[in-house]
């Protein structure tokens, strides 16, 4: 019991982080129709420039910890949407009328661009990052097995939670949400009525950027190690959570994130970690045969 309630614990967390990256699918597949298949890249140069951030305030600024963490929480936001906002318009906004499959192989391109700049200027070995969030709090002591979360862990717990608050007041309260309600529900008939929807698309890639942001710097501070790859699995994976959930959907894509979190997590700590990738892709696959838009997504009204 203790053992499960752990890797509970652990398969939240990491849940947690796969839900942030798979917003960033989400949103842009509720608006364009498109997947933004560089949205990995974008989640792997936030955890660079974290990482960069806080050794400069540290280091160079002489900053303590916590307001180092500060100042690279929210300049890695700021620079990552502008990577977001970059992609958007050199990617996808001149491809926007053309066949479906032109802005995908663009998006794909653009993967491989950040990668090889990523490699070319951070280099090719892994980037670590001593621990900074020491120690925790026992919830379940058993007689083989302590059942503990630690400081960190409910530190990305708690600021995903405040982020998903956030992010769903501007979306249901606020004249930007509106706007983005409207554009995804008919792009020519909210531009007729006043919309800028070049606008309203751009700050969405933003929105999606700056989620990855935070997902980059959880990432950098949780495991303490980053390198150039790390985007691409991770992208496949919250692209997974995103369709798990529906697409589309903002809670299917934290919901998904969550589970593909905790298969990862139970089966790693109950049978062989080497397919756990295995075990979320086929339930992914289970899933979507018995529920293909998935499991909170609505099936697509073809407008005529």
């Amino acid at each position: 019991m203790e053992y499960f309630l752990q890797q509970l614990i652990n398969g939240l967390t990491l849940g947690a982080i796969y839900g942030l990256i798979a917003i960033g699918y989400t949103m842009v597949y509720g608006i364009i129709r498109m997947i933004n298949f560089a949205h990995g890249e974008i989640y792997m140069l936030g955890a660079f420039i974290s990482l960069i951030a806080f050794l400069t305030a540290t280091t160079i600024g002489g900053t303590s910890v916590a307001l180092g963490l500060i100042l690279a929480l929210m300049s890695t936001m700021i620079l990552t949407a502008l990577w977001g906002w970059a992609v958007e318009r050199v990617a996808y906004r001149p491809l926007r009328n053309a066949p479906k499959l032109a802005p995908l192989i663009s998006a794909i391109g653009m993967s491989i661009v950040l990668q090889n700049f990523s490699q070319l200027t951070q280099g090719a070995r892994v980037k670590p990052l001593p621990p900074l969030f020491k120690g925790g709090i026992e919830i379940l002591h058993g007689d083989s097995f302590t059942v503990s979360l630690s400081y960190l862990q409910m530190v990305i717990i708690a600021l995903t939670v405040a982020l998903m608050a956030v992010f769903t007041w501007i979306i249901t309260r606020t004249s930007l949400g509106r706007a983005q309600r409207a554009t995804e529900q008919d792009m020519k008939m909210a531009a007729l009525l006043g919309v800028n929807t070049d606008r309203i698309i751009s700050a969405t890639f933003v929105m999606g950027a700056t989620l990855a942001a935070v997902a980059g710097l959880m990432v950098t501070l949780y495991y303490g190690v980053i390198d150039f790859y790390i985007g691409f699995l991770a992208g496949i994976k919250a692209f997974t959570a995103a369709v798990l959930g529906g697409i589309g959907s903002l809670p299917g894509a934290m919901l998904g994130g969550l589970l593909i979190g905790l298969i990862e997590a139970f089966w790693s700590g109950y049978f062989s970690i080497e397919y756990k990738d295995v075990a979320a892709f086929s339930i992914l696959v289970l899933v979507l045969l018995f529920r293909p838009t998935g499991l909170l997504g609505r099936p697509e009204v073809e407008k005529i």
